[in-house]
């Protein structure tokens, strides 16, 4: 039995020790700002400053590593993870959304801050800082409703609705 645990142990050693010189996951560091969502609206800087600590790693082209980034098979777990936020909502393209894209994605941002669902908590147990406290929290939900008032007084409000297929 000892030798079976023995063994096992060493393969994984050996197997993890390997996966280190498999390449990395691409980096998600992109610095062109041209679609960034404060090109399109104001982002007052209290919020952009919310936004930086508690969305960016995961909601936006330009995400700060940790050191364990670099690790496999942590590089794929994170940027998997990065790949799916982005793929729900980008910062860094929020102005080539839709406008009934947009009007929804501000929606869900107030309800996610608002029921306790972002940012996750298997990333504010890392990064403590992100935890958004009532006062952030409600920083974010003025904000979003601001814009989505200001867009409801901008444009018709079939441009605001998304068409169904």
């Amino acid at each position: 039995m000892k030798r079976i645990v023995r063994f096992s142990a060493i393969t994984l050693l050996v197997v993890f020790m390997l996966m280190q010189f498999y390449p990395r996951a691409n980096k998600n560091n992109d610095l062109n700002t041209a679609f960034n969502i404060n090109r399109i609206h104001t982002v007052p800087d209290s919020v952009q400053q919310i936004l930086k600590t508690a969305c960016y790693d995961c909601h936006s082209n330009n995400t700060f590593y940790p050191w364990y980034s670099n690790i496999q098979p942590v590089s794929y777990w994170l940027n998997d993870h990065i790949n799916e936020g982005k793929k729900e909502l980008n910062f860094s393209t929020f102005a080539t959304y839709p406008l009934a894209r947009q009007y929804r994605k501000l929606e869900e941002i107030a309800d996610e801050v608002k029921e306790n669902e972002m940012p996750l908590e298997s990333y504010t147990f890392v990064h403590r800082n992100a935890k958004l406290n009532t006062r952030q929290k409600i920083i974010i939900t003025n904000w979003t409703n601001m814009l989505r008032d200001s867009m409801k007084n901008n444009y018709p409000a079939d441009s605001l609705i998304r068409k169904k297929k």
